[in-house]
């Protein structure tokens, strides 16, 4: 068992304390915040005046202003909605200032948050409300039309209309309501996340308060972000990345936010320059239409530090992160919404670091086990498949008993992976994406990765198809640089110089995009019907 305790310098846990939540006893640090409004109150009565988000349309929002406009809405909920403690409350919700206010509310009162993703379809939007007892909506006006059967089970909808030219909530009546007090406590169920993937399967990860204030001052102990930092929510913030990583890692630090209401990578980049941002947490697929734009940025001298994680960062990609700027410290992080954001953090720069390609050592708080297909612990430097327990991972999913989540709280994350001796995780594949050929192991992202060190490749992903001989061979999906005129035969030749044979991709084919899930993570279940579809056609 590898503990998250044994890795970090002293003066970054000595304070840490045991501490008893219901039947629970967790590892954690002390004096924290019950919850999320609790941090803004405390962040605006020490810099009321310091900007804490600026809007999508340039709008700046104070810490003591963002408060007032918490506390207004909070009131408005529980006095005049009346929204009570525990009560199920789903927004949907662009990244905007009513998406923070309504979220920062629900934590004031104790409602429990179920963030909607905006760019899901209707259908899937009400298959995954149809999963969680909604007591209340709060949408943007494009989605109202699509919560009319609620609001006939006699579901209360709040609406934001006309944002771009004002504050979305300003037609709600507010003035001379009663204040409420910050109910939401430290062990209260604050959100239900779901999962990614098919709605159908998706599990409603319910995530308590003391779980994100862990992974917040985790993040912030571990990246040092202070009130001199500024970031960019650009990616959906209803992610637990933009959640916790940056919306509560920053109003927890008392940082600055831009939010845009979507991602624009000259965009992003442009206000990175122009506005001296120094932080950006994002999935790896953003940063790799970053560096698409090197060439218009050469330099943005702001910037000190990025965190990425969700899926896997080739070092060929990293590497040249790196030589655009080059003074910026790369962390990778791993971490699921079961774990609140955060397991594993790699303090130091990953892209300078003989450890490249780790996810960096457990974060105080955690335990990890490396088990077999026999549930035997393995040694040091061995595959198995990564769980997780301690103060940051959930405790129960929503309506659900999973096998990923045993009784002694161990959350079997379904990745492979291994620790090396001085304890950094290396994560191989998933387990459901790992190719058997014939009894022979592969990892996809072993394939992926030397894929990457071919000149031309702009993007790469590698799945399992049927194969009548093995079982599954490999396969891969490759998206070429622009004018790149490489050909199937020669990266497979390429690839037969580095790898082994039984690891060469029996078919590759050439994509104009790879394809994303909604959450922007590759879908390789759409890349293997892709391969179905052209066998039937051939």
């Amino acid at each position: 068992m590898v503990n998250g305790n044994d890795f970090w310098p002293h003066e970054l846990i000595a304070d840490m304390t045991k501490r008893k939540v219901k039947d629970k006893i967790i590892n954690t640090y002390p004096d924290l915040p019950n919850n999320l409004y609790d941090v803004l109150k405390k962040s605006a009565y020490n810099c009321s005046d310091k900007i804490a988000i600026i809007d999508n349309y340039n709008r700046e929002y104070s810490y003591c202003r963002l408060l007032e406009l918490v506390d207004q809405f909070s009131s408005y909920l529980h006095n005049i909605v009346g929204v009570k403690h525990g009560k199920h409350v789903a927004l949907m919700l662009y990244n905007s200032i009513e998406f923070c206010v309504a979220f920062l509310a629900l934590c004031k009162i104790g409602a429990v948050t179920i963030p909607l993703p905006s760019k899901y379809k209707k259908s899937e939007i009400r298959s995954l409300a149809d999963k969680s007892d909604l007591n209340y909506i709060i949408c943007d006006e494009d989605f109202y039309n699509w919560f009319i059967p609620y609001k006939n089970q006699g579901i209360c909808i709040i609406k934001s209309t006309n944002a771009e030219n004002g504050y979305g909530f300003s037609n709600i009546s507010i003035n001379h309501l009663p204040w409420t007090d910050s109910a939401g406590g430290y062990e209260d169920s604050s959100i239900i996340m779901f999962t990614s993937g098919t709605t159908s399967q998706s599990k409603g990860v319910v995530i308590k308060n003391y779980n994100i204030m862990h992974a917040i001052v985790s993040y912030q102990r571990v990246l040092g972000i202070t009130c001199n930092d500024k970031t960019i929510i650009a990616t959906p913030i209803y992610h637990i990345t933009g959640l916790i990583a940056l919306l509560g890692l920053f109003l927890y630090s008392k940082g600055t936010i831009y939010l845009h209401k979507f991602f624009d990578a000259q965009r992003v980049l442009k206000c990175a320059k122009e506005n001296n941002i120094t932080f950006i947490h994002a999935a790896p697929a953003v940063f790799l239409l970053l560096l698409e734009q090197a060439e218009n940025f050469p330099k943005i001298p702001s910037l000190k530090s990025f965190a990425y994680g969700s899926s896997n960062m080739p070092k060929e990609k990293l590497k040249q992160l790196h030589k655009w700027l080059p003074n910026v410290h790369f962390h990778t992080v791993y971490g699921l919404t079961e774990t609140t954001s955060p397991a594993t953090i790699f303090s130091n720069n990953a892209a300078t670091s003989e450890f490249i390609g780790s996810s960096g050592k457990p974060i105080p708080g955690t335990e990890f086990k490396i088990i077999d297909e026999d549930d035997r612990e393995v040694s040091n430097n061995f595959v198995g498949e990564i769980l997780i327990r301690g103060t940051v991972v959930l405790d129960n999913y929503y309506n659900l008993v999973s096998s990923s989540l045993d009784e002694d709280g161990w959350l079997r994350t379904g990745d492979l992976g291994y620790f090396n001796d001085q304890g950094y995780l290396y994560v191989v594949d998933r387990k459901k994406d790992m190719i058997n050929r014939g009894g022979e192991k592969i990892w996809s992202y072993d394939i992926e990765n030397e894929i990457y060190k071919i000149s031309g490749v702009d993007e790469a992903a590698v799945v399992g198809i049927p194969n009548e001989v093995y079982g599954e061979v490999a396969a891969a999906a490759v998206k070429l640089t622009y004018n790149c005129m490489l050909t199937e035969d020669e990266i497979k030749q390429h690839l037969l110089e580095k790898l082994a044979k039984y690891k060469i991709p029996q078919r590759i084919l050439i994509l104009n995009d790879i394809p994303k899930t909604a959450n922007g993570k590759v879908d390789k279940k759409a890349i293997r019907n892709l391969f179905k579809q052209e066998e039937n056609i051939c």
